[in-house]
């Protein structure tokens, strides 16, 4: 009698940005996945010296060292050696994590804040999604100052933005912070390049989750998804 042989669960690595605010949604989306019979992975890059993995309920959790330096770096700094230790690390975990659960990883979950994750994703012959951690809302305001639509920093004697696709008409104080009063010379300049940087290859993804509720913003994802030509899943 010939054995029939068990298909595989896709095994989904789920990357969150090790940020406040990023972690907790990366983890909850997780474990929606896994109560769906999906096997999750999270990784999670810190700078503690040692690594270990654990359970938490039904996802494996992995924390694996991202860097030790003396000293204080500047944001752009630590976001650049942040994206070189990932970007090397990221094919030799997926690899150790496919031979070790013997089921192969099929997929890279990954926070729309590191939009270079899915090169690596295309580079190991992967599936690529991102999760954007925030409101539709507020992605659409990013979004639209990323295809400059929206300029930075509003005019000062606007007293309300013009009106942007799926959201009611703004006062400039409804906008985030890094938008109000930005330049080149803003504290914010370096976060809002960061935010706005979500949208630079979003299009590419295969999959892309939004961290919302239809109830909460009903009428925003139907016009989202039709604004970005793309199935918005929330």
């Amino acid at each position: 009698m010939e054995k029939q042989q068990k298909k595989s669960k896709s095994h989904v690595l789920a990357i969150p940005v090790p940020a406040q605010g990023h972690i907790n949604p990366m983890m909850q989306f997780s474990k929606r996945l896994a109560s769906k019979g999906i096997q999750v992975t999270v990784v999670i890059f810190s700078n503690m010296v040692l690594r270990h993995s654990r359970r938490l309920g039904s996802v494996q959790v992995v924390t694996v060292d991202f860097v030790s330096y003396e000293g204080k770096l500047s944001s752009d700094d630590y976001s650049k050696q942040f994206r070189a230790t990932v970007t090397r690390k990221l094919p030799e975990l997926v690899a150790e994590l496919s031979n070790s659960s013997g089921n192969p990883i099929s997929c890279l979950l990954y926070d729309s804040h590191m939009p270079w994750v899915l090169n690596t994703a295309r580079q190991l012959g992967l599936i690529g999604a991102s999760l954007f951690t925030q409101s539709c809302a507020v992605d659409n305001v990013y979004y639209n100052i990323h295809e400059m639509q929206l300029k930075v920093p509003p005019e000062k004697l606007l007293v309300t933005v013009s009106r942007l696709p799926a959201l009611s008409a703004l006062d400039i104080t409804d906008l985030p912070s890094f938008v109000q009063g930005m330049d080149s010379e803003s504290e914010y300049s370096f976060l809002l390049n960061h935010v706005v940087g979500q949208f630079s290859n979003f299009r590419e993804a295969d999959w892309i989750f939004v961290n919302t509720f239809n109830t909460l913003e009903e009428e925003v994802p139907p016009k989202i998804s039709s604004i970005y030509e793309m199935h918005v899943l929330i």
